[in-house]
């Protein structure tokens, strides 16, 4: 048996507006086993679940629409049809059956070579040749017409008993054909041929607006080289990028882009990360740093240990999380949804009135409102209605992707819009995870030679303090000599011999055991403490040599990306584990609203709970674990990028480059996005209400009408598409 169970996602060929969308939903929702279906226009893409359905129904479901479909992968494929395979070889083989009745088109490949062109251009020609006949033989022209008509309303008339048969009686194209027969009827040929031939351009039209925004985000994956150099044996072979293993090691050259997610094992340069997180300056990476597939490599020769897959590295992640984003509604798509689902019939419904009121109770011409009937049920068309939001919705889940902003779904772009409280993790969210030497303080010696001193003795050392001394001695380039008999003392510090000198590196009560610290020295001390700052002693020969004060700094753009939110009227929390003095430290200086410190992760949670209960809608910002239950319990939770993967896995939405500003720019494309739409929807029911009062009043007929409908759904998709261009504000 071809059964599947669980879930399944195919790739959808040839579907150009909403209203295809809710075709093969409902269609596909309709068979035995299935549980839910998910379409996303965006992506061209359908996912279904359910406990046990047959894969090979759901494809012949879909075909009988005209569309075109095929597994999302192999896996999907030997798992959807077992019984099946040999249709998918038929995919691949003869791609111009992908599709029935004119609608289909390859899954990919150029528009132009579509069965949908090839049908335009049919019907385009027929009409030429009518017209031709028209002048050669005037008798002949109302039937010239008709052939002509019927070249390109057969295959849509099909379409329409199909989408009637599987759950969509009144779509687009059931009230397409009742016009151009309707038109037939009252001897308007000519018209009804035009009008189809319009229609099918403008369906053409929209199928390549629908192509180039789905386009914008698979080229994502053309960022990543389809090669890579596999070192092995000692010698260096190229292979397929996809064929890399985790733990493999790969050679990548100044100017070549990185194949796999790795980690740099030998070798330092400046990598350009700018075509996967939209950072625009290339940032310097070497020996134990991370380094992302699709990145370029500027400078020096790199060894890279890959330690993703090709299906799961950070480029394919994104393609795969915007496409699932693509396949949720947002809550005003959802509205669209089902307002035209009472608004097809309704225009139905004008239609016969406009067209059988004015004869029947007033006398008048049926001919000529039947005519003005017709044209109302072109008019009403709701593809531009229907496609106003997930257009946009899928062109602003595509520009966020592209500058390292990851939204998951609709109804998270769109709800970011409203945040009023935004509450963020300290450590790894508005600092950058990591302390650094901010202060030395020599006495006796030179800053030089105290720095000298202590990274001699952390040499070797993994801890985060002694990294960060290790860090500004290599930066500052001062000399680290060996140390002899270096040791920890536990909970104290680090002792050896340094250059014939004992030198001892402790906390400030260590070192006052050890030798007395002068008052003036103390009051430093606790200077350094307010500031938040860790302060360690160095003591060489049993005299004070100096002061290391070392602190997680802010990132650098955190205090600019919380002014942003304050000029966007949204307030800021800052909830911490760390102790109050360091938190307040750190907030003040960046002019956070309010600090909470000394939080476990339940009350970070309730803390968010808090909020929201007093009615303001939040959106908590963190990286780590502990903050996993607050991301969860948040109206919108944000992972900053460079977190642990439970925070990803949980969040709403993710900072890929961890930018404090970027979360300031979520809520400026949510905006941006959400005003977009409304742009839409004024244009697509503006021009309705125009075309409704022309037409009954009868200035405007059939051509008109098809005009109306296809250039206003034209219209919203690529006012939609300029949301592709958005760039967060710098």
């Amino acid at each position: 048996m071809d059964q599947a169970a669980g879930k399944l996602r195919y790739r959808i060929g040839g579907m150009d507006c909403a209203a295809c969308v809710t075709k093969i939903e409902n269609a596909v929702g309709r068979l035995p086993g299935v549980e839910t279906v998910g379409v996303s226009l965006g992506a061209g893409t359908m996912t279904v679940t359910g406990e046990t359905f047959h894969g090979a129904a759901v494809e012949r479901q879909v075909r009988a629409l005209g569309y075109a479909i095929a597994p999302a992968d192999a896996s999907a494929k030997v798992e959807a049809a077992p019984d099946h395979a040999h249709d998918h070889d038929h995919y691949q083989d003869h791609g111009h059956d992908h599709s029935h009745g004119g609608h289909g088109a390859a899954i990919d490949g150029p528009w132009w070579k579509t069965r949908k062109a090839v049908l335009t251009l049919l019907s385009a020609a027929a009409l030429v040749v009518a017209y031709a006949v028209g002048l050669v033989m005037p008798d002949l022209a109302p039937w010239a017409f008709f052939i002509a008509m019927a070249v390109g309303l057969v295959p849509v008339a099909q379409r329409a008993v199909v989408a009637a048969m599987t759950g969509t009686p009144f779509s687009i194209e059931t009230l397409m054909t009742i016009a151009a027969v309707g038109a037939v009827f009252i001897g308007a040929t000519e018209e009804a041929a035009m009008v189809v031939l319009l229609f099918l351009v403008g369906e053409l039209l929209e199928g390549v607006a629908a192509g180039r925004a789905r386009a914008s985000i698979r080229g994502l994956a053309d960022l990543v080289p389809k090669t890579a150099l596999l070192e092995a044996g000692g010698t260096t072979t190229e292979v397929p990028a996809e064929t890399l293993a985790v733990g493999a090691i790969i050679l990548v050259r100044p100017g070549d882009r990185i194949p796999a997610d790795g980690v740099i094992v030998d070798g330092q340069s400046a990598i350009n990360e700018a075509p996967v997180t939209g950072e625009s300056v290339p940032r310097n990476r070497g020996p134990g740093e991370p380094v992302f597939a699709g990145t370029i490599n500027t400078d020096a020769v790199l060894r890279v240990r890959v330690t993703a897959a090709a299906a799961d590295n950070t480029i394919a992640r994104v393609i795969r999380l915007v496409e699932e984003a693509q396949e949720s509604k947002a809550p005003t798509e959802r509205f669209i949804d089902r307002f035209s689902r009472y608004y097809t019939p309704a225009v139905l419904l004008v239609g016969a009135l406009v067209a059988v009121v004015p004869p029947l109770i007033f006398g008048a011409e049926w001919s000529e409102w039947i005519y003005r009937g017709l044209a109302i049920l072109l008019i009403g068309c709701p593809c531009a209605l229907v496609i106003s939001t997930p257009a946009a919705i899928a062109a602003g889940l595509s520009a966020g992707a592209r500058r390292g902003l990851l939204l998951k779904g609709g109804a998270v772009l769109e709800t970011l819009r409203r945040v009023t409280r935004v509450a963020l993790d300290k450590t790894g969210t508005l600092t950058e995870g990591r302390p650094r030497v901010t202060d030395i303080v020599a006495i006796g010696r030179s800053e030089a030679d105290v720095l000298s001193l202590a990274a001699a003795l952390e040499t070797g050392s993994s801890h985060p303090l002694a990294v960060a001394i290790l860090e500004r001695a290599a930066a500052d380039r001062v000399p680290v000599p060996p140390a002899a008999a270096a040791r920890a003392l536990a909970g104290k510090g680090v002792a050896g011999k340094v250059g014939g000198v004992e030198v001892f590196l402790a906390s400030p009560d260590a070192a006052g055991e050890r030798v007395p610290l002068e008052p003036g020295l103390l009051a430093r001390i606790a200077a350094l403490n307010d500031a938040g700052k860790t302060v360690s002693v160095l003591v060489a020969n049993d005299t004070v040599a100096g002061l290391i004060a070392m602190r997680d700094e802010p990132r650098p753009d955190a205090a600019e990306g919380l002014a942003r939110l304050h000029e966007a009227g949204i307030r800021t929390i800052m909830l911490t584990g760390d102790n109050e003095r360091t938190a307040r430290a750190v907030g003040s200086g960046l002019g956070i609203d309010e600090i909470r410190a000394g939080l476990l992760p339940e009350d970070k949670q309730r803390i968010v709970g808090e909020l929201m209960a007093d009615g303001q809608v939040v959106a908590k910002v963190g990286d780590g674990i502990n903050d996993a239950p607050a991301l969860a319990a948040a109206d919108i939770g944000i992972a900053m990028g460079g977190g642990t993967d439970v925070a990803l896995e949980t969040a709403d939405a993710a900072v890929l480059h961890g930018r404090v500003t970027d979360i300031a720019g979520m809520i400026e494309l949510s905006r941006a996005t959400m005003g977009n739409i409304w742009q839409n929807i004024t244009v697509a029911l503006g021009l309705k209400a125009v075309f409704l009062v022309t037409t009954i009043l009868g200035i405007t007929g059939l051509w008109p009408a098809i005009l109306a409908d296809t250039g206003a759904t034209v219209l919203v998709t690529l006012n939609a598409m300029r949301l592709l261009a958005w760039q967060p504000r710098q």
